[in-house]
């Protein structure tokens, strides 16, 4: 049975006296609820926060923090970076790595990825590896060929047992913050794609365990719809995670 998983990215947004009554809006409004505790709830604040959530949350079932990155490096003078031990130490238990916006802004490539994977999983950090295409690359029928071609790069070094701890990510970069939304069905082709392509690697066990979250610009309006897709296993969410009902109606979400 794959895991069913909300992520919360609250990319560089929130100041600190800002984000801890969001925390607890979000415990409050999730402690009311009797059918979430299967869901595998996550935020990734920014890193200044991440060990005052990590005592705010740990003890409450399925219940995780996240970095929103880590270095590809494992320590030394690198100004400004921040390592996977680091965010290890503070009580992290997973990282987003490969972000749309770290390879666009940051020009993050597959070997880097590669690399914090690595390092991610040598420190028992859980990488959620994100991935997808560009408005272009659709637009040119590239998709899965684009797709298949970042999961090959960055992770199909790594061993059956390494492999299976993965959490993939599919965000769609042309969905999201355009107006542009991407179809039910075609997130369901693309979730498939992806589990039959690590499925040539892998086997069948392994690419059936690996759960895969949608990350377009998945909401309160469309999330149900999307988790009842039999290939998509929930959502990395954006600007929807920085409002408390928001993010516990879409946890709320998954069919029963």
């Amino acid at each position: 049975m794959r895991k069913k998983i909300v992520a919360g990215n609250w990319k560089m947004n929130k100041t600190y006296p800002e984000a801890i009554p969001l925390l607890y809006g979000i415990k409050d409004n999730l402690f009311r609820s009797q059918n979430v505790a299967g869901v595998l709830k996550i935020i990734a604040p920014p890193y200044p926060y991440l060990h005052d959530f990590y005592e705010s949350t740990k003890g409450i079932k399925n219940f995780y923090v996240a970095a929103q990155n880590c270095s590809s490096e494992e320590s030394g003078a690198f100004t400004g970076e921040v390592s996977a031990a680091m965010i290890k130490s503070v009580g992290a238990q997973y990282v987003i790595l490969g972000h749309s916006e770290r390879r666009q802004y940051f020009n993050e490539s597959e070997q880097d990825i590669m690399k914090k994977v690595d390092l991610a999983l040598k420190h028992d950090l859980i990488p959620i590896v994100c991935t997808g295409e560009n408005s272009q690359s659709r637009k040119e029928n590239r998709q899965f060929e684009i797709v298949s071609k970042q999961l090959s790069e960055s992770l199909f070094h790594l061993s059956p047992e390494q492999f299976a701890k993965i959490i993939i990510a599919y965000e769609p970069i042309w969905a999201i913050g355009t107006g542009l939304t991407a179809t039910t069905a075609q997130v369901q082709e693309m979730h498939h794609s992806i589990r039959s392509f690590i499925e040539t690697k892998y086997g069948s066990d392994i690419a059936g365990g690996v759960s895969i979250l949608y990350g377009g610009s998945c909401n309160v309006s469309n999330s149900a719809e999307l988790f009842s897709c039999s290939d998509v296993d929930g959502g990395l969410i954006g600007g929807a995670s920085l409002k408390a009902e928001d993010f516990s109606n879409i946890i709320r979400s998954f069919p029963s």
